[in-house]
């Protein structure tokens, strides 16, 4: 009885204070009725909002901006785009390490996101003051000024470095915010991920609308002080949140890792044990709140490194780099998991970078008047894949993953690499659609060389757009939600670093097809691909050549997920290493 009282005790606090390791701003357990879920997580989606309208107001017209102010040509331009865009998204691996190691992931967000404001503060300078502008006078010049180039760049990389240690930071924050042990936490953290893409592409949406409408019909230095006003304002919500927001302290994720690798050099010559049973593992109590992870058969060379000998305990204090415990082994096994996925993740983040670069200067040749006072700036079109993800993500959260839930009797309806193979096959057909299309463009400009493309609608390239968009709300949302699930519970900012990684990487691939297909097209044929206009290339062709190495890839990719082992969180009940093991390691949280 005494027991069971005790129970129900225990049930009763965690009903009401949240024992997931996480403090508030006060440095105490967080009471979960008035800190965390969505009552935090609103303000921190909110400052998502206004950060994506900062950063889609620079991104999707920055190839715009290259040729038309810089008098970039059309294969330099799009590789100055694709190598901003590399440098932004693989700067969030150095944010996340800090975030996670040293400096805390409200800290991080803070800090960077003063240095985005200042990257904002000089680019609207580069506009507005006379002596830094790109012409000495109002009129176009041949040339712009070195000062305004120089100055110009360095603003943008001033971005790339605040979004890499705004971007991983702020989001694996506000998924901290909900409890992975309460039920009803956990579900609405599901729906986080969702909801964040939305606010997302809302932020994206206005960008490429209004933000770029300013850029094209008022003038680059108006639009820029609206987009410092708006990261100005994300600041002041952000510290406006401070009290609601539950807290974690910040560990060094990576030398446990190590730790681990050097424990099972140290013993490969001994035995396996014949029982998971066997490998050293602290109970519970001992760990703090600090979750457990089940032993798995993967990469089982690194299961050497928790075999216990006499001389480990030889001294008082255990050496971690001499015995690592089930969890660590397990955890530097999650890390190895994710390098295949990872890898054959890169090819959707090529075609995803087409999308600001050569899609948007597809759209320039085109006709954008809407009616007979109002041309579509290039760049709005890529609100269609913008809305594509807000309808997809609606339509996906409200409707499908109910109904799935039912179907499999599962969390999620889906497992998260179905949900990221399902967006890979939209990346292959928008490639196919894509080079179609551009097929038919050089077809009109071909009967019609004095005034080119000008007769055909912008609108011929709503298709890929939208589809592209459909699939970032199915691979993208997947990998977000993958890269912070699966990483261990100390690396959660680089987990989601991991995933911008991805569409870094394909940005810096993206450039570097470009460089190749350029050399070798131009020393088989004689003549390139990349042209000093579309017009004069066969961008349809590249086109091919990615939907094909796409296809590729999402063959490797469908036998890579078939055979990954889920992360596998042992139960507040369980005190066995073995007793949790359940062969492929899935369980319906993930």
């Amino acid at each position: 009885m005494e027991h069971l009282e005790k129970g129900q005790q225990v049930e009763i606090d965690e009903k009401k204070w949240v024992y997931d390791s996480s403090f508030d701003h006060r440095g105490q357990t967080p009471l979960r009725s008035s800190t965390g879920a969505w009552k935090a997580s609103l303000f921190i989606i909110a400052i998502e909002f206004a950060e994506r309208l900062c950063y889609f107001g620079i991104a999707t017209s920055l190839i715009i901006y290259l040729t038309k102010v810089l008098h970039q040509d059309v294969k330099t331009s799009a590789k100055s785009a694709n190598q901003w865009a590399g440098v932004t998204t693989l700067m969030p691996l150095v944010g996340g390490f800090l975030a996670d190691s040293y400096l805390g992931r409200f800290r991080t967000v803070l800090l960077s996101s003063i240095i985005y404001l200042m990257g904002l503060i000089l680019l609207t300078m580069s506009s507005m003051i006379p002596s830094l502008k790109p012409c000495a006078n109002h009129e176009h010049c041949v040339e712009p000024r070195k000062i305004h180039v120089v100055v110009f760049f360095i603003a943008i990389y001033l971005v790339s470095v605040g979004t890499g240690g705004h971007k991983p930071s702020l989001e694996s924050f506000g998924a901290d915010q909900f409890d992975d042990d309460h039920p009803e936490e956990r579900k609405k953290k599901m729906s986080f991920f969702n909801w964040w893409s939305v606010a997302l592409c809302s932020g994206l949406l206005l960008g490429v609308t209004l933000i770029v409408y300013m850029q094209d019909h008022v003038g680059w230095g108006q639009a820029d002080i609206i987009l410092t006003i708006a990261m100005a304002c994300s600041v002041v919500i952000f510290i406006i949140g401070r009290p609601f927001y539950r807290y974690r302290k910040p560990v060094n994720p990576l030398k446990p890792m190590v730790q681990v690798c050097v424990a099972a050099f140290y013993k490969r010559k001994l035995p396996y044990p014949s029982s998971p049973n066997d490998l050293h593992e602290v109970q519970k109590s001992e760990k703090s709140q600090e979750r457990q992870l089940c032993h798995t058969n993967t990469f089982k060379f690194l299961d050497k490194a928790a075999i216990i000998e006499e001389e480990d305990f030889a001294d008082k204090k255990q050496d971690p780099w001499r015995l690592s415990t089930v969890t660590r082994v397990e955890e530097m096994k999650l890390l190895l998991n994710m390098i295949p996925i990872w890898l054959t993740s890169i090819p959707f983040g090529i075609c995803v970078a087409q999308a600001t670069t050569f899609f948007i200067k597809q759209g320039v040749l085109l006709d954008r008047k809407i009616t007979h006072t109002f041309i579509l700036p290039p760049a709005s079109i890529f609100g269609l894949s913008a809305l594509g993800i807000i309808v997809s993500v609606t339509i996906y959260d409200r409707i499908l993953v109910p109904l799935l839930r039912r179907v499999t009797g599962t969390e999620r309806g889906i497992n998260i690499l179905q949900r990221i193979g399902i967006g890979m096959v939209f990346s292959v057909t928008t490639m196919i659609v894509s080079a179609v299309v551009e097929r038919k463009r050089l077809a009109v400009v071909g009967d019609n060389p004095l005034h080119g493309s000008a007769g055909m609608s912008v609108f011929w390239l709503a298709p890929q757009f939208l589809i592209i968009g459909i699939g970032d709300a199915f691979t993208l949302v997947g990998l977000q939600e993958y890269f912070y699930d699966q990483v261990p519970d100390s690396m959660r900012s680089i987990g989601i670093a991991l995933y911008l990684s991805v569409i870094g990487a394909g940005n810096f691939m993206s450039s570097f097809l470009i460089t190749i297909v350029d050399h070798v097209t131009t020393k088989v044929s004689g003549k390139s691909w990349f042209g000093k206009d579309l017009n004069g290339s066969r961008l349809d062709y590249f086109y091919w050549l990615l939907a094909a190495i796409a296809a590729v890839n999402l063959c490797v990719y469908v036998f890579v997920a078939r055979r990954y082992s889920y992360k596998n969180v042992q139960q507040t009940t369980t005190v066995a290493v073995a007793d949790c093991y359940q062969g492929h390691g899935h369980v319906a949280r993930a």
